[in-house]
């Protein structure tokens, strides 16, 4: 299941620089800039394990990926804390040593570790600490950037001044397969 899509979709730049209530709900096309909503992404991986794969493409067109085995966040009163572990893929570990364990943050609710709104400096919502290593919902910028690091960009791919072009977030049941057995056996 998709939980966030970025891309060349004729949005404005600034298009995932929201308030956190927008960030509760969810906004966007599903086929497009697309963001599923905090409250829906608790929902979902609090019924069952999920892990969650992110698709990366840079603007030359090189693909990576990077898959978590465990994935889930808390509830808005916990301001959504992330919880992610076991990466393997081929993008690099940009998540779990600043982001996991943070709350999440945006232009009008500043929940990171940094002395200054990491939020408001990188143009986005996400799981900041001080402040990170990806930022998936920062400005839309496609390529290669001077100044901050407010892209759209996952440091050990290319770097916080590259920024990508496009961005998936999915989430999967752990027991996804097992699922799928258990209804192809007779009863």
């Amino acid at each position: 299941m998709v939980i966030q899509r970025r891309g060349n979709f004729s949005r404005p730049i600034d298009y995932f620089f929201k308030t956190w209530s927008s960030y509760k709900v969810g906004f966007g096309d599903i086929e497009k800039d697309f963001w599923l909503g905090n409250d829906n992404i608790y929902a979902l991986t609090n019924q069952r394990l999920y892990s969650i794969r992110f698709y990366l493409k840079a603007v030359d067109g090189e693909k990576r990926y990077a898959l978590y085995d465990l994935f889930w966040i808390e509830d808005e009163s916990n301001k959504y804390r992330l919880h992610i572990d076991s990466y393997r893929g081929d993008a690099g570990d940009s998540m779990h040593e600043r982001q996991n364990h943070q709350h999440f943050s945006t232009k009008d609710q500043d929940n990171d570790n940094s002395t200054e709104s990491c939020a408001l400096k990188y143009k986005g919502g996400w799981w900041y600490g001080k402040c990170h290593q990806s930022n998936l919902n920062g400005i839309y910028r496609r390529g290669v950037f001077e100044g901050a690091a407010d892209g759209v960009s996952w440091y050990t791919f290319k770097g916080q001044n590259e920024a990508l072009d496009t961005t998936e977030m999915k989430i999967r049941s752990k027991n996804f397969r097992k699922t799928l057995m258990s209804m192809d056996t007779p009863m």
